[in-house]
């Protein structure tokens, strides 16, 4: 088996064509790496990166510095990461199931390059703002980030000059990230794989020395009696390959409805019937409901805490105590926000009226389901069966790591590889991109990553 995988490897090396392509995909990502590491002026950032790798940050925060490959903790130039540009897409997405000329738009024939064009230029004033805020808490680190870093060690500059600073940030984050934008977007048309996707998954993966150094520092604790131990050890292996594999699976996973298409004719032409499937994905909102749920909670227990302090009211502080990262209540809407948002999902992009009225206009019926309405709903009862599993399946993913954290005290740059945005986006990305490499491959006749050459959906 592996020798099979080192010969694809090798193989992907005898194409010119994709060998370019791998090329030019890893120089771009080493470049988006290098805007990580470069620090603004103005800003302390060794202050700050010292202060997370003594307390790793869990929730939105960390998940946004998780996307941004540390450079929020480096006060790099690329602090903001890609997140931007992914909001302004998810916002147009949504926004495309609610407004009609959107909607229209995005069904034209060159609708979606347009809407893409709107999301970049969307994309610049959620920067702007996005920017912004992210200067104004370097200004206050202790509030932002956490006790245990001072008041004022990031900003550098004084009170006088600080709109400077402000103005000066701002625009140099807009600037990285319509960088990483840009680059994403020749990864696209000149590398291999998605390249928005991939900076994400890079940055991810560019967090695995933390963690290595971090299982160094469970089972082998300097000067003291480690409390793990080798059980400890094969457990959590048995459990990374219980998670990707599940993960691998879901992922792949999907109900084929049966499409019977009858025979018809279009001016002079027949076109015979025949038998085709409709791929319904068992887990269709992807990582959106982790993100929306962990960017949701991250302000309730900030603005009782916030509260607390002004008011000078006990009882919003217990509020606060019992939203805090972690805690049962906190996990307990936790996992009910992931299967509200996995519902809300799949009921603003997955339209089944409209599938329904193509099938019927293409001559396409599903077998024993009359076309129309009938079809429609059988479509919709489908797709909430389905979800359901998935949304299931989510919870559990996003809940792992916080319980490794919490209950098992594994530091958080261990236990996020164990689950929730972390390892969903890498499986995802990495199999897309084999997807793409097996194109190249079996095109010129070399065999895939698989035996068969190909990845196949899993029931």
């Amino acid at each position: 088996m592996f020798r099979n995988i080192v010969n694809t490897f090798a193989n992907c090396f005898k194409i010119p064509e994709l060998k370019s392509r791998i090329l030019f995909t890893a120089g771009v990502l080493a470049v988006c790496r290098l805007i990580a590491f470069i620090r603004m002026p103005g800003l302390n950032g060794t202050a700050l990166s010292d202060f997370f790798n003594h307390n790793a940050q869990g929730g939105a925060l960390g998940m946004m510095n998780m996307f941004a490959g540390g450079g929020l903790e480096n006060c790099a130039i690329g602090g903001i990461g890609i997140m931007p540009y992914i909001s302004a897409t998810i916002i147009l997405q949504l926004l495309t199931a609610v407004i009609p000329q959107l909607s229209k738009l995005a069904r034209e024939e060159n609708g979606r390059t347009k809407i893409i064009q709107y999301g970049r230029y969307f994309t610049v004033p959620l920067c702007l703002g996005w920017g912004l805020v992210t200067a104004i808490g370097y200004e206050h680190p202790a509030k932002v980030f956490g006790q245990g870093i001072g008041v004022s060690t990031l900003v550098l500059y004084s009170a006088n000059h600080i709109w400077w600073y402000r103005i000066q940030t701002t625009l140099l984050l807009t600037t990285g990230t319509m960088l990483l934008m840009w680059l994403g977007e020749q990864i696209s048309d000149r590398g291999i794989g998605n390249g928005v996707s991939l900076i994400i998954t890079v940055n991810i993966l560019a967090r695995l020395p933390s963690a290595w150094q971090g299982v160094k520092d469970m089972f082998f604790t300097p000067g003291a009696q480690s409390q793990f131990n080798i059980g400890h050890a094969a457990a959590l292996v048995l459990l990374l390959v219980g998670v990707v594999a599940g993960v691998i699976a879901v992922t792949q996973a999907q109900r084929k409805v049966p499409v019977q298409y009858a025979q018809r004719a279009v001016g002079r032409k027949l076109y015979s019937g025949g038998t085709s499937f409709l791929p319904l994905r068992v887990n269709y909102s992807g990582v959106m409901p982790i993100i929306f749920a962990q960017s949701i909670l991250m302000f309730p227990q900030r603005i009782f805490v916030g509260l607390a302090a002004w008011l000078n009211v006990p009882f919003f502080d217990d509020i606060a105590r019992v939203l805090n990262f972690g805690s049962p209540v906190y996990l307990a809407v936790y996992s009910l926000m992931i299967l509200f948002f996995s519902y809300f999902w799949v009921a603003t992009q997955f339209n089944e009226l409209q599938i329904a009225d193509d099938l019927k206009k293409n001559g396409g019926y599903i077998p024993g389901v009359r076309p129309g309405q009938s079809t429609s709903d059988y479509l919709h009862r489908a797709m909430s069966r389905i979800t359901l599993a998935g949304a299931i399946f989510l919870t559990i993913i996003a809940v792992i790591p916080i319980m490794l954290q919490n209950q098992m005290h594994i530091p958080y740059y261990v236990s996020s590889f164990f689950g929730g945005t972390s390892i969903l986006i890498t499986v995802g990305v990495l199999l897309d991109t084999m997807r793409q490499v097996e194109a190249h491959l079996m095109m010129r006749h070399y065999d895939g990553f698989l035996k068969k050459g190909r990845l196949r959906g899993r029931f």
